[in-house]
């Protein structure tokens, strides 16, 4: 048996691949190498992981229909399925619209089309996000919040997924679950994250734009925290009581809500240099505060978040250091 990995050479797929390796899983990663970023980094992602025998690696986009068709027949031994590959960035869905609905519509549809002609589906599991809130004021965000509003094309696209999902759930009893993953951080993070672009302006002296004047919350979450969120939901798919839909949907972020100006001042104090600041107005589709209710996520499988910014800033920092060899 083995697990498909989707977006495998990006960040929060290439350590669940890692994670799943290492309890001897077998994992078939799956990435186009889009130059979203930088493809040199997805690179060292996959070839890290192609370091490990029971890893293997096909280039294929999610939305090429041929592609997944050849792939599941190429692969019939894949049962369970962890869709993390997507167009990412709120403020990129205002440049390059059809993106998203290249990635996050079409290709999660070919993606569920892929599952239902497996020849056994123990459990799909796929990334929405928290923008899928919008601007609820209501804080923290629950499932149980209603998410009808959103205020990006990145959020509408995260937020259809989740329905898309539920009705594949509901016609051919899929088991699913969405998970809305919360300002995802750490070692190997995408260079159009605040970790990535504050430390790489305050080593290279130049100065870092806080949005609305650094008047934001988030609940930053440390990317082992999120990977064991991910497996712990792997491993408990939801059951199929032949009426409602097997479809599920959890937050996974650290419970804990910070302010920017303090991820900020642990970046200076980790690097012991300021950073030169601009204060800059709210951004068309972003949001002022996010902040994870995880009850049912730690109710239903235990997960509970281990990393504040103060530990999981400094392990970035020093991977950083080490990948640009500073």
């Amino acid at each position: 048996m083995s697990v498909l990995v989707t977006g495998a050479a990006g960040f929060i797929g290439s350590h669940v691949a890692h994670a799943l390796l290492a309890r001897g899983e077998r994992v078939i990663g799956l990435d186009n190498l889009n130059d979203y970023y930088e493809v040199t980094l997805k690179e060292a992602r996959r070839d890290n992981l192609l370091r490990h025998n029971a890893f293997s690696f096909e280039h294929s986009d999610i939305a090429d229909r041929t592609a997944m068709e050849s792939l599941a027949a190429k692969h019939p031994e894949i049962t369970r399925v962890v869709h993390l590959a997507a167009q990412a960035g709120v403020r990129y869905s205002l440049e390059n619209p059809f993106a998203y609905l290249h990635s996050n519509l079409l290709g999660h549809l070919v993606i569920l089309e892929f599952c239902r002609h497996l020849d056994r589906l123990d459990h799909l599991v796929y990334a929405s996000s928290s923008s899928v809130y919008g601007g609820n004021k209501k804080v923290p965000f629950s499932t149980t919040d209603r998410t009808d509003t959103p205020i990006s094309l990145y959020a509408a696209t995260k937020k259809s997924d989740e329905h898309i999902s539920h009705c594949y759930s509901h016609l051919y009893r899929m088991p699913s679950t969405g998970l809305r993953f919360f300002t995802v951080y750490g070692p190997w993070g995408r260079p159009d994250m605040a970790a990535y672009i504050f430390t790489k302006a305050i080593y290279e002296g130049r100065p870092i734009q806080l949005f609305n004047s650094g008047d934001m919350m988030r609940d930053f979450t440390y990317i082992d925290d999120i990977v064991n969120g991910v497996l712990g939901c792997l491993d408990k798919p939801p059951a199929d009581d032949g009426e409602t839909a097997p479809h599920r949907v959890y937050n996974i972020g650290n419970n804990r809500s910070e302010k920017l100006t303090r991820f900020v001042e642990i970046i200076e104090e980790t690097i012991g240099k300021k950073a030169q600041i601009e204060h800059a107005p709210m951004q068309p589709g972003d949001v002022k505060a996010t902040s994870a209710d995880i009850s049912d996520t730690q109710r239903d499988f235990g997960f509970t978040p281990q990393t504040p910014i103060e530990i999981g800033l400094p392990k970035f920092i020093a991977w950083y250091r080490d990948y640009h060899g500073m």
